[in-house]
């Protein structure tokens, strides 16, 4: 007899069962929607919300209530940015097509954004989604290095394509993880007791090595998300990922930094997460924050790299690259620079840090605070000192934070830790609003 898996998981889901306890409207969308899209989208928070507008960091609903959002990367440098916005319906009314037409403007781009890299990483690779940024990634890493096997952090999150989603163990348990795939612990610096952590993590990732070779896979590619954000959200000092690095060339095969989530500035302390550790990837990928939400993404990488799958094998997207893209990026990167963005993520980023650690001194449950600039992550634990992850507290607060009009998710195998990256915008205001509403939220969590 065929037994059905459980239905599968998704942290600060919206449970189709408690679908009676929704107001007539909503149940009656949420209903319709479930009709007409099926049973694979799923909706945040156990009351989901109706956005009609947005603008800055800030979501309306049907009533005219705003929401602080704290949670959306994508629109990097805020909603409806009318920067941004402005040089897509101009780029639209003259000309949208594709990259097998010369156009300056790709060109402009691509020396504008590669300005913010190291000399060895300088061709560029345009997709739409962050899913085809990876997806890309990893056929040049197996072609490059003749291998197949690919090493991730155990929670990883690198795309939804067949490909990706089959190096995505977040995904969820019912999601198949390819027979080539081998997962590495992330280095949770709260719970591991570990006396150097870049050989700690070098030791692990070469244990998963010997086994691929011995199965005759080899190693193409050990890919990373730079704040490790689906594992938990772990930040470290320079130091970490080295170790492991070497001994994945020594092997055979290449790093990949997966940029798609704390790219473009977010740490506030460099433009990409893996310049924090102070290393150089063989290949970057990028996602939706580099038009603003706009379906613009890319792979930047070292030439001898993709040199012979340029050569075998070409790349073609219709829409990645497209004229009316280049003008979205090229629009977001001018914000981002323009407006001190980084270092307006440093600062704020410095604010909520000392909140969060004040919020702390005063709450056992709060386990940990990680992360930089406008990415942080708050480990909800069981009271005491046990460390033991509590995922019911954790969504507790992220619905009662929901009901206090401010948008925050969450992360981890546990789904217990606050998950905390609004766009860029966010100021030393916006951040007092959230610091007060996180506060009022513990008390009535308690």
């Amino acid at each position: 007899m065929n037994v059905r898996p459980k239905r599968g998981k998704m942290n600060n889901g919206f449970d189709p069962a408690k679908i009676d306890k929704l107001d007539q409207r909503t149940r009656e969308l949420v209903n319709r929607r479930n009709k007409l899209l099926g049973p694979a989208y799923r909706l945040f928070y156990d009351h989901p919300v109706e956005f009609v507008r947005a603008s800055g960091v800030l979501m309306y609903d049907k009533e005219g209530n705003d929401y602080l959002d704290a949670y959306n990367n994508v629109v990097s440098v805020g909603h409806c940015n009318s920067h941004v916005n402005n040089a897509i319906k101009n780029q639209i009314d003259i000309l949208c097509t594709h990259t097998r037409y010369i156009q300056e403007d790709i060109l402009n781009f691509a020396e504008k954004l590669t300005s913010y890299f190291e000399t060895d990483l300088s061709n560029l690779m345009f997709t739409c989604t962050g899913s085809e940024a990876n997806d890309l990634a990893i056929r040049i890493a197996k072609y490059y290095t003749g291998n197949q096997g690919v090493i991730v952090t155990s929670e990883a999150y690198h795309g939804n394509s067949e490909l990706t989603s089959s190096f995505s163990p977040s995904m969820g348990e019912n999601t198949q993880l390819g027979t080539w795939v081998r997962r590495v612990p992330a280095p949770d610096n709260y719970r591991v007791s570990a006396h150097h952590f870049g050989r700690w993590l070098a030791l692990k990732v070469s244990e998963q090595i010997d086994d691929l070779r011995r199965r005759g896979e080899g190693i193409a590619a050990f890919i990373v998300d730079s704040l490790f954000t689906s594992d938990g959200v772990f930040f470290h000092e320079p130091g970490l990922l080295q170790p492991a690095i070497d001994i994945v060339r020594e092997a055979g095969g290449i790093f990949v930094a997966d940029e798609v989530q704390c790219g473009f500035a977010r740490t506030g302390i460099k433009m990409w997460g893996y310049q924090t550790q102070k290393i150089t990837p063989d290949i970057v990928t990028m996602g939706k924050p580099m038009g603003n939400g706009y379906p613009v993404a890319g792979i930047v990488v070292k030439p001898n790299v993709v040199k012979n799958f340029g050569h075998d094998m070409r790349y073609f997207n219709t829409f990645g690259g497209n004229t009316v893209a280049m003008a979205a990026a090229n629009a977001t990167l001018d914000v981002l620079i323009n407006e001190n963005l980084m270092e307006n993520a440093q600062l704020v980023g410095a604010m909520l840090s000392s909140e969060f650690r004040k919020l702390k001194s005063k709450d056992e449950r709060i386990g940990d605070i990680r992360g930089a600039g406008l990415y942080w992550g708050i480990e909800i634990v069981k009271a005491g000192k046990t460390k033991q992850p509590d995922r019911i507290a954790a969504l507790k607060l992220v619905n009662e934070l929901r009901r206090r009009r401010v948008l925050v998710s969450a992360t981890s195998f546990n789904g217990n830790v606050l998950k905390i990256r609004p766009p860029l915008t966010f100021s030393a205001d916006n951040a007092d609003r959230f610091i007060t509403q996180l506060e009022a939220a513990l008390e009535t969590t308690r």
